[in-house]
């Protein structure tokens, strides 16, 4: 089953990122200004922001302080009665005004997020029009903030449940979708009639401020929305501690998602969380070992396998599993490792180090304790941050790979004989963020939808996210819903009412 990779000629170059940048119509959009009170900051301390291709310098931002937190929280506490006062529909107005904004800048958008994040340019301008669309979505979910009333239970009474919204609320972000987790996020905030406070990833700041300009253009309020950059643990600690955050929303690791609700838990703050995932993807012997091959090809590189959905364990039974290996192993030879504003880029570098050396930790540990790699090819000088697609075959579950998230473009495909021994593996681990199904029995896909257990499952599909859908995951994987009518109910309290004696 030897497979010869392919080679590819790379015409990455050395300032790319830069010569891109250089282009953009809104020199605004490099200004690196953090968006305080209704006011944009250039900060006296400012941070580097570099291009993970290549390691060059490609901005600065400004650096914000814990003081500067609390300025924010005082400013949106102040702002929060006026625009919880607006009408849903004038929120809603603005909401769209920025997601059409966003539309108009988004190849610009898009230069911004691959030259700071790394995925390719195409995926990136996929992530624009995505995030809009959250905008969008919570522009007319914020007019259907529905209640309900309630047969009384009490003689000449009236009885009421109420939707409002929380108060001041604060989202930490992520860097692998650095403007759609922040829009998710926001979006429903904004529509609920909360302000926010939002912390995007050092990593990738640029189009997070960005997209604070064009929220700044289309209306928003002063302190209805601020974006504040710098060091995490700094800037979280005010988050934490404040009594007037009433809310907080954290896309991130599982590690730092426990740390966060352990501290949000001193003021009782109500928490959404969307953590890792290690989703398993399964494939039986009566489906198409090509109609398989690509959905797990879309299911586990997309964002150059950074991704918390990225199908993690691929178990193939056996009946199939060799063809389904073979061809899985030449569809991964053909994809182009390069910088990501090059056209033909389908695996761009990891954001950080740290994820990279985790990739290539999971295939030596791997291939020492018995699997068989199979990478595509990449030119010599890129940079560290860049792993080569790989295919583990015959992973087994002793190796680090199948217990542990590797956030990065490394498949580990695992042959299983039945269907109970494999419902039983996939569940077998702490996290349940996502999982696939690839079957052509409906009795299976029925009864397997009911076994498996996490939060959002694709059934011969690796396609099922977006703004009507309630995002979010099992066990260690997170709490609460992000989109949806879900996504909206986090940024709101029920309140109940009895209006008595109404026969007076």
């Amino acid at each position: 089953m030897a497979l010869q990779p392919v080679r590819h000629e790379s015409r990455h170059r050395v300032g790319l990122a830069s010569q891109h940048l250089q282009d953009l119509r809104r020199r605004d959009f490099l200004a690196g200004a953090a968006l305080i009170d209704g006011r944009w900051t250039a900060g006296e301390h400012r941070d580097v922001v570099v291009d993970p291709a290549t390691g060059e310098k490609i901005a600065e931002v400004a650096r914000c302080s814990a003081a500067d937190m609390s300025l924010a929280i005082a400013a949106a506490e102040r702002a929060y009665a006026a625009w919880r006062d607006l009408l849903p529909a004038k929120r809603g107005a603005i909401l769209r005004s920025w997601a059409l904004l966003m539309l108009e800048h988004a190849e610009e958008l898009a230069v911004l997020v691959t030259s700071e994040q790394g995925k390719p340019l195409a995926e990136a301008r996929h992530e624009i029009a995505y995030g809009a669309g959250f905008l969008d979505w919570f522009a007319a979910e914020g007019e259907r903030a529905y209640g309900e009333t309630m047969p009384s239970h009490k003689p000449g009474s009236l009885l009421q449940v109420r939707m409002q919204p929380i108060g001041v609320a604060a989202a930490i972000t992520p860097w692998n979708f650095p403007v759609a987790m922040i829009t998710r996020k926001a979006g429903a905030a904004l529509a609920a009639g909360c302000p926010i406070v939002v912390k995007p990833a050092p990593e990738t700041p640029l189009s997070a401020l960005a997209v604070a300009r064009l929220a700044d253009e289309a209306g928003i309020p002063r302190g209805v929305l601020q974006m504040l950059v710098g060091n995490p643990v700094e800037l979280s600690a005010p988050l934490l501690r404040d009594t007037r955050i009433r809310a907080l929303s954290f896309t991130g690791s599982t590690e730092v998602g426990r740390l966060l609700l352990e501290r949000a838990a001193d003021t009782v703050k109500k928490v959404s969380l969307e953590l890792g995932g290690h989703a398993p993807f399964l494939v039986f012997d009566d489906v198409d070992p090509q109609k398989a091959v690509k959905g797990a090809m879309a299911a586990k590189f997309a964002t150059s396998g950074q991704d918390c959905l990225a199908a993690n364990r691929i178990y193939v039974q056996r009946g199939i599993y060799d063809a389904f290996v073979d061809a899985f192993a030449e569809a991964v030879a053909q994809l182009k490792v390069g910088h990501g504003l090059e056209s033909a880029t389908d695996i761009g570098p990891m954001t950080k180090l740290s994820v990279a050396d985790k990739c290539r930790a999971h295939i030596d540990d791997a291939v020492k304790k018995g699997a068989r790699a199979f990478s595509a090819s990449q030119d010599a000088s890129l940079g560290p941050n860049f792993v080569p697609p790989t295919l583990l075959s015959d992973v087994t579950e002793d190796m680090l790979i199948a217990r542990e998230e590797t956030f990065g473009p490394v498949a580990a495909v695992l042959p299983f004989d039945s269907e109970e021994e494999v419902v039983a593996r996939a569940n077998a681990n702490e996290m349940g963020l996502a999982g696939y199904i690839y079957t052509d029995s409906l009795r299976r896909a029925l009864r397997l939808s009911e076994q498996i257990e996490c939060g959002m499952l694709g059934i011969n599909t690796a396609s099922f996210t977006g703004p009507p859908i309630p995002f979010g995951g099992w066990k260690q994987s997170g709490l609460g819903r992000e989109g949806s009518r879900h996504g909206l109910a986090e940024y709101m309290e029920l309140k109940y009412v009895c209006f008595g004696d109404l026969t007076a």
